[in-house]
């Protein structure tokens, strides 16, 4: 999911769906709360979901994402996929003005991601990922793109995921081609 609740979700008291078992509704939302103390990006869909404990419906358990990232390299995997899929959308799209691009390079800082899109067989913890993500795969060793290390300290992106010491979000500022607006 792009976000952790589709914008065209709306959940209403819903008495026409089947109930669920509110004490395993109420866990699962108690668990999603106890996360948005690291994860704030979900407290609007966790706490929308926990509106609806008295009597939840299967449209409101429907309502979370129903895959999981188990670990962060499987997490960033799935966003440089996303990151492939418009790096090749914007190459198809430089063809009409005549650009031709061979591979474009994608920035990325864990080394697990990177050996997982050049090797099909990494080990039994990638076998839950499902197909759709090994579209990066595919488009690495088809020469599409290539995955390039990123040294963490340099990863432009950890300016807008990361809280940063004042060095560090000057330094990466930069990198965005920001400059410091002082009035």
């Amino acid at each position: 999911m792009k976000t952790p609740m589709s914008s065209d979700t709306k959940l209403t008291k819903d008495e026409e769906c089947e109930s669920v078992d509110s004490t395993k509704y109420r866990g699962m939302i108690g668990s999603l709360l106890y996360l948005t103390a690291s994860r704030p990006d979900i407290m609007f869909s966790v706490c929308l979901c926990a509106r609806f404990q008295e009597a939840p419906k299967t449209s409101h358990l429907e309502a979370k994402q129903t895959a999981l990232a188990i670990s962060t390299t499987e997490a960033e995997y799935v966003s440089v996929g996303k990151a492939c899929q418009q790096a090749l959308w914007m190459k198809q799209a430089l063809i009409d003005y005549d650009v031709r691009l061979n591979d474009i390079p994608i920035m990325c800082d864990n080394k697990g991601v990177i050996d997982l899109s050049k090797n099909p067989v990494q080990h039994s913890r990638t076998k839950h990922i499902e197909i759709c993500h090994h579209f990066l795969r595919d488009n690495v060793q088809k020469g599409h793109i290539s995955i390039e290390k990123v040294p963490s300290a340099d990863n432009i992106a950890d300016i807008l995921t990361k809280p940063l010491k004042r060095e560090s979000f000057n330094y990466l500022r930069l990198g965005l081609g920001m400059m410091e607006h002082i009035p």
